[in-house]
């Protein structure tokens, strides 16, 4: 009898053991990373002591002397400075003009820039395939990590109301506190065939909601995290499309869930696609973006412009010419300027007009 009450509390204490240790197991692994810091004036470059840069001497929609071929992000900080990561670097545009800074990653190759955000201090955070870095006005403080912090690893990136860094990879989700890694687990996806780059693990892109929830975008639909446990909103809840590309919150407390099949409105119960009429042969949705108006605005279709005021669809034209940007992201600044950055470089929408920022501007 006394053997099996022996027996008996040591299986307790290993059940006990056990579930403490897998409700604590979104944060029991940290993976150190190597933290360089480099003086900004090392890796700087001034444009205008740089070659003019085209991608093709034959393509007449748009000038030559881009900021880049390719700008992933463009982002203002809290000094009215102007960020832009591209697929060759990181570039900011100030009152002295445009410099462009040469990271690199671990192997000391070229990168692409997807994120850059700004803390409470005035930090400047840079997520890119291949590391970290935050900028203080004077140095980088570099991160490299091989495993996850790979080239094309990290691919979005968002700071929580608490200062947790979270990190969207294609292995998944990980916070950082500056010195390590620590993976937050997300279930797999599928691998999405009509991206140049896709995994089971991939998030597209992270939120913190006005409620302080975590939202994921990923190859297996949304999943939200407040703090407990995770919801997921997938194909079985009326996504046509487990793969969803990107989540906004709107001013009016909604969230909109772009997808390949449409943007669909979230209010918290049931899911309504908005743009379904929109989309021609699976063109899909790309970026979509609130302005301070309560607009939405959003492409479709690669290359499509429109703008939704919650009633009515209008498709932006350019006054000018046929052309329209293909853009990675649209972005307002703070003299309320809405700019579409992408394939092709930069470009603003002024009086009817996509005009295309160069690195001689305008500005």
């Amino acid at each position: 009898m006394r053997l099996f009450k022996r027996i008996n509390t040591r299986f307790f204490t290993l059940v006990l053991l056990f579930l403490f240790n897998s409700c604590e197991g979104q944060n029991t692994q940290h993976l150190p990373v190597k933290a360089t810091k480099i003086h900004q004036d090392s890796i700087s470059l001034r444009a205008e002591t740089l070659p003019e840069f085209r991608n093709s001497v034959y393509d007449t929609d748009y000038q030559g002397n881009q900021i880049s071929g390719v700008i992933r992000t463009v982002f203002q900080d809290s000094k009215g400075n102007l960020w832009f990561g591209t697929q060759n670097g990181l570039a900011r545009y100030d009152t002295s003009g445009l410099v462009y800074f040469e990271l690199t990653d671990s192997n000391g190759q070229g990168v692409t820039v997807h994120a850059i955000i700004e803390d409470k201090t005035g930090t400047i955070w840079i997520g890119y395939g291949g590391g970290i870095a935050k900028y203080d006005g004077q140095y980088f403080t570099v991160f490299h990590e091989k495993e996850i912090l790979k080239k094309n690893g990290l691919w979005s990136m968002t700071m929580d109301k608490k200062e947790v860094l979270w990190i969207g990879t294609t292995d998944g989700v990980y916070t950082f506190d500056g010195k390590a890694l620590t993976p937050f687990e997300i279930p797999e996806g599928k691998i999405n065939p009509s991206m140049g780059i896709s995994t089971p693990k991939m998030i597209h892109s992270i939120i913190e909601d006005s409620k302080g929830k975590m939202w994921f975008a990923t190859n297996g639909g949304v999943y939200i995290y407040d703090g407990n446990s995770l919801k997921n909103i997938s194909e079985k809840d009326g996504l046509q499309s487990n793969f969803v590309s990107q989540i906004i919150e709107s001013n009016d407390g909604n969230y909109w869930i772009s997808t390949s099949f449409g943007i669909y409105k979230y209010n918290g119960n049931t899911l309504t696609n908005i743009t379904e009429k929109l989309i021609e042969n699976e063109g899909g949705i790309g970026c979509v973006f609130e302005d301070k108006e309560g607009t939405l605005w959003f492409s479709v279709n690669k290359r499509d412009i429109y703008s939704y005021n919650g009633k009515t669809f209008t498709k932006i034209k350019n006054k000018d010419s046929d052309f329209s940007p293909f853009p990675f992201q649209i972005y307002q600044d703070t003299q309320e300027r809405l700019w579409f950055v992408g394939f092709k470089g930069a470009y603003r929408y002024e009086n009817e007009t996509f005009v295309n920022v160069t690195r001689i501007g305008p500005w």
